[in-house]
């Protein structure tokens, strides 16, 4: 074992590295809509227990995340193209946004609800304070690609306008035109008898205004553009040519315009594209869950206009005819200098480009698993072990189900399913399963926001296979990682259990940071079973024996644990708490890791989102200190450790991994479980390599203020930061070594509290 102390260089398989402490930050970011603190009726940092301003807005942290976000696309440490890929994942994230927590808040004001959040603003002053940020966003958003662009263009990709192409390329996207566009193109002309049709939400639009060259005649007319059809058309360059040239999709059009509209003339023309409110409402009572969401699918495709974005050089003629038809105000829309629709971009990242890309990365495969024949019961059986997504593959977890289908000695696998993939290996493992006469019971979570469609489509292929298929509860969302397989091993019955943090998702598990656990130990196999018991007979669990549930024990466990620890510090023993989660906002979490802070309990937390917390305001949280991380990967694991009176790393910590974030959803109105790691190779390496690593980075870092202001200080450093990601794909992890043990492991100590 190597333990990394502070300005220790250390070396591993003959490579020297330099690791340095959490320093304070020493950069502030510039922007203007970080550098304003979250805003409270007061400006004072003193805080107390009864003031509701000891909470920051959900809504204006949220938009703080997607703001460091945007902020990746600055960093020139980062590949090219992975920084257009930034500004593309934060326009993503704001169009989810507006359809989901923005329309919730506009049915309040609309229904004129009044009452404030736990932070003090009411429903109509987050609406305000979000426009103001957002507005300050989305111009950052087109600030960024109009930086990237001209980047782009000095390695020899561009965007190609119009005006500047080639009589040759113009013949090529005639052709490419006619061929994979017009097929699929309704033009529309607006009179009377063809009223303005409904636009679909996220789609892009082309308005104009049209006139016959006969002189006999105007007429308006719109084109939507389906989304099914690329946004870049790449165009083909000569022999020996290394430029990479693109015509948008919007161009293209316009300049075949002629093939749409025969016999036109334009005289005005503008770009839009709206969001629509996805939210959705489920009848309480509803007897086919399964019809009750399809039904509710395309009450949402239908949802209200919450916001328009149309091209700044629209003509006003053209903008005030858009407005009316689709009935928004002035408050509403966003002119756009720039590109509409910036997720969009994620479209240029292009393979021929591998030096403007990450470097390519494969994860690792357990070394445990080749010890044992690729076995995974046998690898499991022998000892309890833990897979670190991305770095470590989750092909293992599809393994594990793929065995468990043809193993002849198993009688049944228990699934949850929350988000997966399309084509799915996890559902096709299950359905071979089933098909094979195993008892397969899929617990299918239609309520998943944005997947249910998808979710509905691989419940009936589940079912036709003849699997047992259940969708949860009406009130409360499903939102557990779990997988048992019970199999026959001596004429016992034995458990195999997996326990995850994050979904079932073989895509997303590249790029997620996530823990997938797996265990042979009876007691929670057993509540696994409980769980699932309950889950598809309501019948609650009074007996779990390690695990706990939400909506059930887990608030109330985490709330006795903090108590705990506060009780140590009282009476002079170490006391301290790691959490890593997405987000944390739950008001009676907040309120007890106010109280530990207050009672000595140092508190690092690890929240990549959402954060309510205020951190390091005297009397009320200086013992708290909280952090985001965001890099290549996207944090999503959720860890909290507990020092027990004997500080952290300690080998009588108590560590859990759980699916679980500090939200009021998850904790009050979700099916989650909070699963305790006891194994000391697994709890080692949660402790020493994946929290320590997070609490110890620099490269990617973010450390909170107490006003939700976010610093960053790796920019200045004159020496290398420390990089979480890179000290993962570099080691690998300890549980799932092998025969090489764990004596040579890399060891990191977290900064000192």
């Amino acid at each position: 074992m190597v333990a990394l102390d502070s300005e220790t260089t250390v070396n591993f398989d003959g490579t020297e590295m330099t690791v340095m402490p959490l320093r304070p930050p020493v950069a502030k970011v510039s922007a203007d809509f970080l550098n304003n603190p979250i805003r409270s009726p007061h400006s004072s940092t003193t805080f107390s227990m009864d003031d509701s301003t000891r909470f920051i807005n959900r809504e204006l942290s949220w938009l703080s995340f997607n703001q460091r976000v945007l902020h990746e696309a600055d960093d020139k440490r980062h590949p090219l193209l992975e920084r257009v890929r930034f500004v593309a994942i934060s326009g993503s994230n704001l169009d989810e946004f507006y359809t989901v927590r923005v329309a919730g808040l506009r049915e309040l004001v609309n229904e004129g609800v009044t009452r404030p959040s736990v932070d003090g603003l009411t429903p109509a002053q987050q609406l305000e304070q979000i426009d103001a940020d957002c507005r300050i966003l989305m111009h950052g958003q087109q600030d960024r690609w109009a930086m990237l662009r001209k980047e782009m263009e000095g390695e020899g990709i561009f965007i190609v306008e119009p005006d500047d192409l080639s009589e040759h390329d113009r013949f090529w996207l005639d052709e490419k035109f006619m061929d994979d566009v017009f097929p699929v193109l309704s033009p529309l002309a607006i009179d009377p008898a063809h009223p303005f049709p409904f636009v679909p939400s996220k789609s892009l639009s082309l308005a104009l205004q049209l006139r016959q060259r006969n002189g006999e005649g105007e007429i308006d007319a719109l084109v939507i553009i389906p989304p099914q059809i690329a946004r870049f058309a790449r165009l083909p360059e000569p022999e020996g040519s290394k430029s990479i040239r693109f015509v948008a999709l919007e161009d293209m059009i316009a300049l075949s315009l002629d093939r749409i509209f025969p016999g036109y003339d334009v005289i005005g023309s503008g770009l839009f594209r709206v969001l629509r409110d996805s939210d959705m409402e489920i009848e309480e009572e509803a007897e086919d869950l399964v019809r009750e969401f399809e039904i509710a699918l395309k009450r949402r495709r239908r949802g209200e206009v919450i916001r328009l974005k149309v091209s700044d050089n629209t003509p006003p003629v053209l903008r005030e005819w858009i407005f009316r038809e689709l009935g928004v105000t002035d408050s509403e829309v966003i002119d756009v200098h720039g590109i509409v629709g910036v997720s969009d971009l994620e479209q240029l990242m292009i393979d021929d480009r591998p030096d403007l890309r990450w470097r390519s990365y494969t994860p690792r495969r357990p070394e445990r698993l080749r010890d044992f024949g690729n076995d995974c019961f046998a690898a499991i059986k022998h000892k309890d072990f833990l897979l670190h997504h991305p770095y470590e593959t989750f092909d293992v977890v599809v393994e594990f189900l793929r065995q468990a289908a043809r193993d002849p000695d198993v009688l049944a696998i228990k699934q949850t399913l929350y988000r997966t993939s399309s084509q799915s290996p996890i559902v096709e493992a299950l359905c071979e399963a089933a098909e094979l006469g195993k008892q397969v019971t899929a617990l299918v979570e239609l309520k998943a926001r944005f997947d249910e469609a998808a979710n509905i489509v691989q419940a009936r292929q589940l079912e036709r296979a003849g699997a047992q298929v259940v969708y949860g509860f009406i009130d409360w969302k499903t939102h557990a990682k779990m997988s048992t397989v019970v199999r026959r091993e001596n004429g016992k019955l034995v458990t195999y259990t997996h326990y995850g943090t994050g979904n079932y998702h073989p895509i997303t598990a590249k790029f997620y940071t996530d823990l997938s656990y797996f265990t042979a130990d009876p007691t929670l196999g057993r509540d696994a079973g409980r769980i699932f018991n309950f889950v598809t007979g309501y019948a609650e669990p009074r007996d779990l024996e390690r695990v706990s549930i939400s909506p059930l024990t887990m608030k109330n466990r985490f709330l006795q644990l903090l108590e705990e620890e506060a009780a140590h510090a009282k009476a002079g023993r170490p006391a301290q708490v790691w959490a890593k989660l997405n987000s944390l906002m739950e008001i009676e979490i907040v309120d007890a890791l106010y109280r530990a802070s207050q009672a000595g309990v140092q508190i690092d937390l690890i929240i990549r989102g959402i954060c309510g917390v205020r951190p390091g305001v005297p009397g009320l949280s200086e013992n708290i200190r909280v952090k985001s991380v965001i890099g290549r990967y996207l944090e999503h694991s959720r860890i909290v450790c507990f020092g027990a009176g004997e500080g952290l790393p300690s080998d009588n910590a108590k560590v859990f991994i759980s699916s679980a974030d500090w939200m009021d959803r998850n904790l009050n109105r979700r099916v989650e479980t909070l699963c305790p790691i006891e194994n000391a190779t697994v709890r080692k390496q949660i402790l020493q390599q994946i929290m320590a690593a997070n609490l110890r980075d620099e490269a990617n870092s973010w450390v909170m203020r107490w006003d939700g202001v976010y610093e960053r200080g790796a920019e200045s450093m004159e020496v290398e930061p420390f990089d979480c990601h890179e000290f993962f794909m570099k080691y690998p992890s300890i549980s799932g070594r092998g025969r090489a043990g764990v004596d040579d492991a890399p060891l990191l100590t977290a900064p000192e509290a």
